[in-house]
């Protein structure tokens, strides 16, 4: 049982974990060898009334690693022009450098161990950005656990009985433009508003504290 007395810090709300909700965009559905081409990142809140906001919004356009595979298909998929010199793409090491100082700084100021990464489908998410930390040596500073997610796929089909994101959105009051669908910014940030009307959702219905 939860301590009382702290039932509004975000530290104890997930057992030390610091949620940061995550969306990428590739060049197909392997992390080892499809580029990473789009990430955003959002941090989390929690205000003295134990409820559960969107902090920092961060996104990048991320440069393909050398050799990367760039299959059309997900390309045309997710809209992406690599050859658009208003892209401003950066290395995949500076995008993930700069999530990662970041959210090791609201874990601190949170006082929480350990990141975690929230997406829709986010063994997906979690794959890929596991896959370019070890790419650019950045593994040690990982701040996200190794394999635990919060998929808001799986609590949405729970919570709302659905998986798409749109559909689960939109049953949660929230908007949702299918246009902007799969901009990673446009994703992340309705999956943060997603994922913290659920958890404030089984807040307001008596589930927490237990």
């Amino acid at each position: 049982m939860a301590n009382k007395n702290n039932i509004n810090n975000l530290s104890q709300r997930f057992r030390g974990y610091y949620p940061v909700v995550i969306d990428v965009e590739t060049s197909g559905f392997d992390a080892q060898t499809n580029a990473l081409l789009e990430i955003a990142a959002v941090t989390l809140q929690m205000n003295d009334g134990g409820w559960l906001h969107p902090a920092e919004t961060l996104h990048f356009h991320v440069a393909p690693f050398e050799g990367a595979i760039l299959e059309q298909k997900s390309l045309s998929f997710n809209g992406i022009n690599l050859d658009n010199p208003l892209r401003g793409a950066i290395s995949e090491h500076k995008a993930l450098q700069t999530i990662f100082e970041t959210v090791k700084k609201r874990m601190k100021g949170e006082g929480c161990t350990r990141a975690v990464v929230v997406a829709h489908n986010a063994t997906f998410d979690h794959r890929f950005v596991m896959a370019a930390a070890e790419r650019t040596g950045l593994i040690k500073h990982n701040p996200f656990h190794s394999f635990v997610t919060f998929d808001t796929a799986a609590l949405s089909a729970l919570v709302l009985g659905q998986t798409v994101l749109a559909k689960a959105c939109l049953e949660a009051g929230i908007d949702f433009e299918s246009s902007q669908a799969h901009s990673a910014l446009y994703d992340t940030k309705q999956t943060a508003k997603l994922f913290c009307e659920l958890v404030n959702r089984w807040k307001r219905l008596g589930g927490w504290p237990l």
